[in-house]
């Protein structure tokens, strides 16, 4: 008979030590951003054979158990030819590599795209258009994604199209701290259209800039208008800066029209070098000193001398470190990495 209050007490842990682990995998879209985060975080670089059949269908195959370990895949859905990748190859790679390791028992699968394709379409613009954003964020979800981290979101709302806990990152410190060494003088941030005014008045903030902002109309898909400048921008440098470079075109157009309402100098700054079409003529004859970017992309050959590269890797390597130990990510950029 056992006394009351004399029961054997049953533990509600398996006495089974369990050390969490933590793996890196690139994909072929930005293969050098992931080993220099792989080499922040002092690990190796996952071994992953990935390849493209003569069909044009893509493989993929972990060449290691990843069992139990929290398995980040860092790949932007973006092309690359020096490895043969069209945006839509990377997103199809980014998609087997994550069941991939759904089915091989991974404990956690994070999707790191610092740069989320697709991401200017998270709207209809018109009747009988898809919202491919919310399309591309169901695909990830239901491939078996537990989160995704990304870099400066053309707009807050996409969000809001995950059911899965999203970590948006920003350049914004990173390349606001770059113009502050370059000491510049009378510096005015520019911002490109009024729907990007919040977040150059906050770079406008780190820098100790005023602030103006160009009047925009876009008639067609990737064509744009520039009206006017409303502010004084006279005798001013100037700092164009937005979420990323496409054809280049809207952006020469703003360099022009800030230099006509006469500024002394303008740069430029944005997080995602997309580079597409005739970007690089377009940069190459504009008036910018300098064109800076980030390393979200990787540039294809021919980049003109005035474009800069910084990186984005020690940042997204805080990231996944605070993911992987359960940290707040907000403290990375002390709780300002809520730009919209």
């Amino acid at each position: 008979m056992t006394l009351p209050g004399t029961e054997p007490q049953i533990s509600t842990r398996l006495p089974i030590g369990y050390d969490k682990h933590l793996m890196i995998f690139g994909g072929r879209a930005n293969p050098e951003l992931a080993l220099k985060i792989a080499e922040d975080l002092g690990v190796g670089l996952g071994p992953v054979t990935l390849k493209t059949f003569t069909s044009g269908e893509v493989y993929c195959r972990y060449e290691e158990s990843i069992r139990g370990a929290d398995v980040f895949l860092v790949q932007s859905i973006c092309g690359n030819p020096a490895t043969g990748m069209t945006p839509n190859d990377a997103l199809m790679e980014l998609m087997l590599m994550i069941d991939a390791a759904v089915g091989a028992s991974a404990h956690r699968v994070i999707a790191v795209t610092p740069f989320f394709g697709y991401s200017r379409q998270d709207k209809k613009s018109a009747p009988r258009e898809p919202i491919s954003a919310r399309m591309i964020a169901r695909m990830l979800e239901s491939a078996g994604a537990d989160r995704v981290v990304t870099m400066d979101l053309h707009a807050g709302q996409i969000q809001g199209f995950f059911q899965r806990p999203v970590d948006h990152m920003t350049a914004l410190f990173m390349l606001s701290q770059y113009f502050n060494d370059l000491a510049l003088e009378d510096v005015v941030v520019v911002s490109p259209d009024t729907g990007r005014a919040k977040l150059n008045k906050k770079f406008a903030a780190k820098m100790g800039a005023g602030l103006a902002i160009l009047d925009k109309d876009r008639p067609a898909q990737q064509v744009a208008e520039i009206g006017y400048v409303i502010g004084d921008v006279k005798d001013k440098t100037c700092v164009i800066v937005d979420d990323m470079i496409d054809t280049a075109g809207t952006l020469a157009a703003a360099g022009n029209a800030v230099m006509a309402a006469g500024a002394k100098k303008v740069y430029a700054a944005a997080t995602h070098a997309v580079f597409s079409g005739n970007a690089y003529a377009n940069l190459a004859a504009s008036p910018f000193e300098e064109i800076v970017v980030t390393d979200t992309i990787p540039l294809r050959p021919g980049a003109p001398d005035k474009i800069r590269v910084i990186s984005a890797a020690d940042m997204l390597t805080d990231s996944i470190r605070a993911i992987f130990t359960d940290d707040s990510v907000s403290e990375v950029f002390d709780g300002e990495n809520q730009l919209f």
